[in-house]
Formats: structure tokens, C-alpha cells, sequence
């Protein structure tokens, strides 16, 4: 199968917001897991003072994961869906919070142009997409197994953050164990793919599958973070029938980051 990517995902994911939240509903500990992995951040004070990242938003639950972990920082949260930032943003959130229309692709040329004194782009659906940083801590779930060009995102990320700055990654990610393997299979094939046709996004659910698949394992998305020059990159697994499946990703930006 032919993954989605870039344009063609984000379309995917503008049709898929309708009901995203509903499904994922359904999967056992899906929000609790997201609060988990932003605690494992460690930010001080609440993140009093902090200025942190959320790298594929989503349609929030991230955000207020985030947002629960550190009450106290400043969020800045974006997407390449608007349809799912629509979703986002309907729903209540204070003013430390905001959200933007923007890939992790064009992370660094927007953090270009503002750090350049240029003023804010328009983004879709009248979202500002100025880059803003540098950040102390990012978050992103569910979105390096979705670019393009993983490396090419963590290099970004790198250098967006502050020299020891934190980063969690929230992904799938299997454990590299064919049980592993042959578990997500089956949770697909009965479960998601055959919820995610009934609303009309098949090819999502079908795409989120693969995905999976194709992705680094554990061990292997560790190691590419070491690569991209983040210190202390370990897995944490999470528990429940997320375990070796989902995992934590936790590194910290060296002093040469910038």
C-alpha cells in the first residue's frame, strides 16, 4: 500500500475530524497515555515561565494533555489539517493557548521569517502561521510515522528548542517482537479499519495501519533521535494493550542545538 502523505494526508485528516474525536473515544487509556507522555516532559513549577511547542495538535487532545502536565506555560499549538484545527479550536481554552495552521515541514521557514522581523503569514482558515520560538519543551503525538522526512522535522525541532530543551514523542512505535507485529495487525483489521469505514475515511485508518508497520521500532526511533543530535533519547513503554506498541520518547537538545 502507497502511504498518504504531505497534501493528500492532510485532506485525509480535514475529513476524518468529524467523527476523530468519537474514535478515539473508544480506545482504552487513549487520553490518559497522552497525559503520561507530556508528564514525562518533567517541566518545573507547572511550566511557569515556559514557552512550549505542540507539534501535530491534532484536534486538541495533545494540546490538553499538554496543557493539564504544565497549567501554568505558554502553548503554541499547530497542525497541517484545518479541519481538524477547526475542531481544536471549538472547543474552550485560555489564553496562554493558541493554535496555528502550520506543518512541521514549515516550521523552520516560518521561524525564519520571524526571527528575520518579517511580519505573520496568513495561515488557512485565518490562523496566523508566524513561527514563534525559541521553545523549552515540545510535544508532538502521532506525527513522525505521518512526514515525509523524519529527520529533516528533528533537525527543525533541534534547533527550534533551547539549548537543553526538552522533547516527548508520543508515537506508535512497535516494540520490534512479531507479537508486536501480528497484535496491531489484528487490532486493525477488526476494530479501527472497520470503525474508520464505517464514517467514511477507510483509506486513513488503512494508511494508519501501514504506517505502523512501516515505522521505526522502538529501538530504531531512539537511535535517530542520537542521530539528530538530541542527548538522553530513551523509550518508555506505556501500559495496558498499548505495551510495545506505544511508546514515550524522551531526549534533550545539546548545547549546540542552535
Amino acid at each position: 500500500m502507497t502511504l498518504l502523505r504531505d497534501r493528500d494526508l492532510a485532506h485525509a485528516f480535514d475529513h476524518a475530524s468529524r467523527t476523530y474525536d468519537r474514535l478515539t473515544g473508544l480506545n482504552p487509556g487513549y487520553r490518559a497515555d497522552l497525559l503520561r507522555s507530556a508528564r514525562r516532559l518533567r517541566l518545573p513549577g507547572d511550566g511557569a515561565g515556559l514557552h512550549l511547542l505542540d507539534l501535530g495538535c491534532g484536534t486538541g487532545a495533545s494540546t490538553r494533555a499538554l496543557l493539564r502536565a504544565a497549567p501554568r506555560a505558554r502553548i503554541t499549538a499547530v497542525d497541517a489539517s484545518a479541519g481538524m484545527l477547526s475542531r481544536a479550536l471549538d472547543k474552550p481554552w485560555p489564553d496562554s493557548v493558541r493554535f496555528l495552521h502550520l506543518s512541521a515541514e514549515e516550521l523552520s521557514t516560518a521561524e525564519e521569517l520571524s526571527t528575520a522581523g518579517e511580519g505573520p503569514a496568513p495561515g488557512a482558515g485565518g490562523l496566523d502561521a508566524a513561527g514563534e520560538g525559541p521553545f523549552d519543551a515540545v510535544f508532538a503525538a502521532y506525527l513522525f510515522r505521518n512526514v515525509s522526512d523524519p529527520d529533516a522535522v528533528l533537525a527543525t525541532v533541534r534547533t527550534l528548542l533551547r539549548p537543553g530543551g526538552r522533547l516527548a514523542v508520543h508515537e506508535y512505535s512497535l516494540g520490534g517482537s512479531p507479537a508486536h507485529r501480528a497484535l496491531w495487525t489484528a487490532l486493525c483489521q477488526g476494530v479501527i479499519i472497520p470503525a474508520g469505514t464505517l464514517t467514511g475515511d477507510r483509506a486513513l485508518y488503512r494508511h494508519l495501519w501501514h504506517s505502523v508497520l512501516d515505522f521505526d521500532t522502538a529501538v530504531a526511533f531512539t537511535g535517530r533521535l542520537t542521530r539528530a543530535g538530541f542527548t538522553g533519547a530513551r523509550a518508555l513503554p506505556l501500559a495496558g494493550w498499548q505495551t510495545g506498541i506505544t511508546h514515550t520518547f524522551v531526549a534533550t537538545a545539546g548545547e549546540a542545538a542552535r
